[in-house]
């Protein structure tokens, strides 16, 4: 499939979130080169993009549901995560948001206060960043596909890290645990485990990493749009195949816009730990 001139199908998980949205489109609008799928929770969301044939409603807890969204695919990229949310009360001014709206801001004060987190029922990291993604793979593997990328995130080499205690949800360790489960499912993989993430235009220079190296520095940092193009050019660049690895980049007009991917993905040469 990679570096190939014959057109990739290519299904979008999560097609509706932050990032999603951004990956879906972006296939889309290269329709010389894919053929975009989406899956989503909800008719809602489906006529949110658009309400197309190419866009799939789908449960990642019922293995079943993903089937006919996978047929016939070449690569999937897997931008499904739980969402934590924020206690009403708990925090001036984000009654409603979402943590990463919140962390996403450029005042959040990450070492003062910080608001008190829950995840909805039946949406636990347990549930959707380990068992919805087992069975996500699960699924691939029998539908015969034949690339699957993996949006993971920074942090996953402290257990103790902050994101784990949002909401006691543990969610770095169930992340960290199905990045695992893919590495040993025999399906040609790339992780991407995505730093801070930010809702501008992208179009950075990006940097890879492992164990978390980035993450105490101003590169830590990436642009939503700049992860799902790192996600749709690793699906063409075998370069990127059998890697894991941290994605982030250099502050907001500094340095050059990463163009050659290749050149990026190929210094990988080991998985970092898992």
């Amino acid at each position: 499939m990679a570096e190939s001139n014959q057109k990739i199908t290519v299904l979008v998980t999560g097609a509706s979130g932050l990032t999603g949205e951004i990956a879906f489109k972006k296939l889309k609008q290269r329709s010389d080169k894919f053929v975009a799928r989406g899956l989503v929770r909800s008719e809602a969301s489906k006529q949110k993009l658009g309400g197309g044939d190419e866009i799939y409603l789908g449960n990642v807890l019922d293995t079943k549901s993903l089937e006919q969204a996978m047929q016939g695919i070449d690569g999937l990229i897997i931008l499904t995560s739980a969402v934590p949310k924020i206690v009403p009360g708990s925090f001036p001014g984000a009654d409603g948001k979402r943590a990463e709206d919140v962390f996403s801001d450029a005042s959040f004060d990450f070492n003062g206060p910080m608001p008190e987190f829950y995840y909805e029922e039946g949406q636990y990291p347990e549930q959707i960043d380990w068992i919805g993604i087992k069975n996500q793979i699960d699924t691939a593997k029998a539908c015969g596909v034949k690339h699957v990328v993996l949006v993971g995130s920074m942090g996953g080499s402290d257990p103790n890290h902050f994101l784990n205690h949002m909401g006691n949800g543990n969610i770095l360790i169930w992340k960290r645990k199905a990045e695992q489960y893919l590495a040993d499912s025999g399906i040609p993989y790339t992780i991407i485990r995505a730093g801070g993430l930010d809702n501008k235009v992208g179009g950075r220079e990006l940097l890879v990493g492992k164990d978390d190296e980035l993450l105490p520095t101003e590169n830590g940092y990436i642009a939503r749009a700049d992860v799902a193009e790192a996600c749709i050019q690793a699906l063409q660049i075998e370069e990127s195949k059998f890697k894991a690895f941290d994605l982030g980049s250099k502050p907001e007009g500094v340095g050059e816009p990463t163009k050659d991917f290749k050149a990026l993905f190929a210094p990988v040469t080991t998985l970092s730990e898992f």
